[in-house]
């Protein structure tokens, strides 16, 4: 199951998205972004998902990836399905029973809410498969670098940042690895209460805890044995340059939500 989480992996290609610009790829995201909370019609939705999609398809990236890492999430995007779809009491009533109520604007909010989850996850873990670690890490300082006037840390927040990213995979791959060995040994993470399995999971935090924070001194010794020092002075072998296609691909993809925003609201006016 954790292996399934695809936020901060990179899958290296040569599709058209892989070869956008860093800071065209984050800065199309956080548009996305705004755009999916816009969103008011199910015909906007459908319009986010189509063009998703075909940036997917683009992208070279397996569909079955793509679902592999919302599957790991279905209990928090089910969560969140049930509070808005038991719990909104406006609209019209459509089934009352017992102490059920589920009303029109209950079931609207759910199929929006499931919605948006859906695709926030989509979108972003594309920006992280598509784009590489270096890659991302240059394309946020590079977006930052005016707020460096008014003495804002824009190289060390987006390294941190990076680093973050770049450690998710490792993180679930030895929480599996501990979790493996200490059901060897007897643990039992999926049986009895809530509470009893909250209780199971305190000797696998002490141990991954005790892991992250070496894994964090040793890449602090490997990067003082380099003469790393912050941003200043510092070069790149790669430099951001803006191309015609992501100025196209800019263009297309705002063109493309912001359909869905308009016809969003037409209707929901």
């Amino acid at each position: 199951m954790l292996r399934d989480l695809t936020i901060g992996q990179y899958v290296p290609g040569n599709s058209a998205v892989h070869n956008l610009d860093a800071r065209t790829k984050i800065l199309s995201a956080f548009a996305f972004i705004i755009m999916v909370f816009l969103t008011q019609s199910y015909i906007g939705y459908g319009w986010m998902a189509a063009g998703l999609m075909i940036v997917v398809a683009v992208s070279g990236i397996p569909v079955r990836y793509i679902l592999k890492g919302i599957k790991p999430l279905w209990l928090i995007i089910l969560i969140t399905v049930v509070i808005n779809l038991f719990f909104n009491p406006e609209g019209a009533t459509l089934v009352s029973w017992w102490k059920i109520t589920i009303t029109e604007g209950g079931l609207r909010m759910a199929v929006f809410m499931a919605a948006r989850l859906i695709l926030l996850i989509t979108g972003t873990s594309l920006l992280t498969l598509t784009t590489s670690p270096i890659s991302l890490t240059d394309g946020l300082e590079s977006l930052m670098a005016p707020l460096k006037a008014i003495k804002f840390p824009a190289h060390e927040l987006a390294m941190m940042m990076t680093i973050a990213l770049r450690f998710i995979p490792t993180l679930l791959e030895e929480t599996e690895r501990i979790m493996k060995a200490q059901k060897a040994r007897g643990a039992d993470f999926e049986s009895g209460r809530l509470m009893q399995r909250a209780k199971a999971l305190v000797p696998l935090l002490v141990p991954l805890f005790v892991g992250a924070f070496r894994r964090a001194d040793e890449l602090a010794l490997a990067m003082e044995a380099r003469c790393y020092r912050g941003g200043e002075g510092r070069t790149r072998m790669k430099q951001l340059r803006f191309a015609r296609r992501d100025l196209y691909a800019a263009l297309l993809l705002l063109g493309w939500f912001g359909i869905a925003i308009v016809e969003s609201y037409w209707l929901w006016a």
